[in-house]
C-alpha cells in the first residue's frame, strides 16, 4: 500500500499537528476503506477508529452526491465532550481528529484542512510510484462493496 518512508511522513505531520495544536487528542491517517496508515491516538483504538471513519465517510459522500454539492471534504460531528473531524487527504485517503470541546473549530478546520492536503499529497504520490499490475492482470474485486474506494471527483 503506502511505503515504510511516507507512513514515517505521515505520522510525523500528525505529530506536528498535534504539537500546533494544543487541544486536540487524537489524529488518524486512514485509507478511504479504512486501513490505519499512521495514528497518534493515545487510548482509543485506531483500527476501530479508521473503520468507522470509514462507514461515515460512505454516508458522507452519498449524501454530498445526493444534494449536488460536489466530492467529500470534511465531516464534523459534535458529542457532548468534543469533535471527531474527518477531512479528504487526497484521492485515496482521509484525516480524523479528536478535539477536546473548547476547541476554537476555526482553528481546527484551518490545520485539519492543511495537514489533510499535505497527507493526500505523501500517500497519493506514494501511490503513484508504487508497481502497478501487469497490463491484462486484474485487481482483486473487494469483498465489501459497500465500503468506499478512492473519494469520486465530480467533472462538470
Amino acid at each position: 500500500m503506502v511505503p515504510e518512508a511516507e507512513v514515517q511522513d505521515v505520522l510525523a505531520e500528525l505529530q506536528r499537528l498535534r504539537a500546533r495544536v494544543p487541544l486536540l487528542s487524537g489524529a488518524l491517517a486512514a485509507s478511504t476503506d479504512g486501513l490505519v496508515l499512521a495514528h497518534d491516538t493515545p487510548g482509543v483504538e485506531a483500527e476501530g477508529v479508521a473503520a468507522l471513519t470509514a462507514a461515515a465517510l460512505g454516508v458522507s459522500i452519498r449524501m454530498t452526491d445526493a444534494t449536488a454539492r460536489g466530492g467529500f471534504r470534511e465531516l464534523l460531528v459534535r458529542g457532548e465532550t468534543g469533535y471527531i473531524a474527518t477531512y479528504a487527504a487526497g484521492s485515496s485517503a482521509v484525516l480524523t481528529l479528536l478535539a477536546e470541546d473548547r476547541i476554537n473549530v476555526g482553528r481546527l478546520h484551518l490545520e485539519g484542512r492543511r495537514s489533510g492536503s499535505r497527507i493526500g499529497e505523501l500517500v497519493d504520490a506514494a501511490l503513484e510510484r508504487a508497481p502497478q499490475p501487469a497490463p491484462g492482470h486484474r485487481a482483486p474485486v473487494p469483498r465489501n462493496p459497500q465500503q468506499p474506494g478512492p473519494l469520486p471527483h465530480r467533472s462538470t
